[in-house]
């Protein structure tokens, strides 16, 4: 099963959060708090899912990971 990656974004145009999955704008906002809510929301409702949050620089900021992930790694 493939894992569902959301991500929140800042878009430097119009300056508001977005949540993006496979390319796509699924959710738009102007709190990053509020955004980021949206997106743990939308990746609790599948069985592999991850949120990766990026700061307004792009630069990642924390990945939040959700139900069993399949790889096994030490670390």
């Amino acid at each position: 099963m493939a894992r569902k990656t959301y991500h929140v974004v800042f878009g430097k145009k119009d300056e508001t959060w977005k949540v993006k999955h496979g390319g796509q704008i699924v959710h738009i906002g102007s709190k990053k708090s509020d955004v980021l809510t949206e997106a743990k929301l939308l990746a609790k409702q599948h069985p592999l899912s991850q949120v990766v949050v990026h700061g307004k620089d792009g630069v990642i900021q924390n990945e939040y990971t959700y139900g069993n992930d399949p790889k096994k790694t030490k670390g």
